[in-house]
């Protein structure tokens, strides 16, 4: 009888937007000699830093932090890279002895890593897109979702149907393989053993928190660093379609026909308190729908307090 293969550890810290797995995830790489590699699908982006509640220089000088400033906003970054370059980076950590701690509000960059997704490597192909965004807008993005759902049946229980860059991405990916979306998504072998932990706090406790960095990100220059990002790249990258950017470029844009293409909230708000306001209405239905992903994962443990996550660490890395 072989004996049973022992994976690296590595903890990942998971939750919604503006929970603190941030701060959490901080405190576990102190206290456990860790590193922490970011799972945000937006702090990738250079430039992209009160939006995204990066981490501050502080933060990043206390631990090592990786995958945050890797891309220009008009360069495309795929979950199939996202995964690899996370794989690599865990794996180099390992090798110096190191904790490392995945942390970020992307479910589907946790999953690629922690369930070894066999994610399809396909290119972007910038006329399809156009031409799909074309008919979104002709159709209807509910149309389009539509047809996906009646090519890949399965594809209804992974794509969100109310975000057109998904939608899009899973319908350019079913049409170049001429595979369903949702087929080419499989689980592989283990690489680590991963302990999965969830910060769940009261939605009331959670609302008060999206509010009050909202309100920080308006007063700490979110206006002038949206308006620096589009005079550099345009309006409409896709990178710009994240909650915070795309309300600010519309409110910038008002009735002018260069508002963002992408954006889902097309309504202008008429003055900065107005567009804090969608910022974070639009903010707590994407926390919902995160956590609605992270719910359907039986693997994470929830926990409420600071304390709570610490010893589970402890356990895990102790135990042999």
């Amino acid at each position: 009888m072989t004996p049973v293969e022992k994976l690296p550890k590595i903890i990942a810290v998971v939750g919604p937007t503006a929970s603190g797995k941030t701060d959490l995830a901080i405190k576990i790489a102190r206290k456990f000699a860790g590193e922490i590699v970011s799972a945000d699908s937006r702090q990738i982006y250079k430039g992209m830093d009160i939006g995204t509640a990066k981490p501050s220089a502080e933060e990043m000088a206390a631990v090592k932090h990786y995958l945050i400033d890797i891309k220009k906003p008009d360069e495309d970054y795929t979950v199939a890279e996202y995964k690899n370059d996370a794989i690599e980076t865990i794996n180099k950590i390992i090798k110096r002895g190191k904790i490392p701690v995945l942390a970020g509000g992307t479910g589907l960059y946790i999953k690629a890593v922690v369930e070894n997704l066999e994610i399809p490597s396909v290119k972007p192909d910038w006329k399809l897109r156009k031409k799909l965004e074309d008919k979104i807008k002709k159709e209807g993005l509910e149309k389009i979702y539509g047809e996906l759902i009646e090519l890949d049946p399965e594809a209804a229980y992974i794509v969100d149907g109310k975000n057109t860059r998904r939608v899009i991405r899973a319908l350019e990916v079913a049409i170049l393989s001429k595979k369903p979306f949702s087929a080419q998504r499989k689980k592989g072998k283990q690489l680590f053993e991963t302990l999965e932990i969830g910060i769940g706090l009261p939605y009331l406790a959670l609302e008060k928190r999206i509010d009050k960095r909202i309100d920080g990100m308006i007063e700490n220059g979110l206006l002038n660093e949206v308006k620096k990002l589009i005079k550099k790249y345009g309006d409409k990258q896709i990178a710009f379609d994240a909650i915070g950017y795309r309300e600010i470029i519309n409110y910038l844009a008002a009735d002018n026909i260069s508002v963002n293409p992408h954006s889902h909230q097309r309504k202008s708000a008429s003055n900065l308190k107005e567009v804090a306001e969608m910022i974070k209405k639009n903010t707590r239905a994407f926390s919902k729908r995160q956590m609605t992903w992270f719910k359907k994962d039986k693997n994470i443990k929830w926990i409420k307090k600071e304390g709570e996550a610490l010893k589970l660490a402890r356990k895990f890395l102790k135990d042999e």
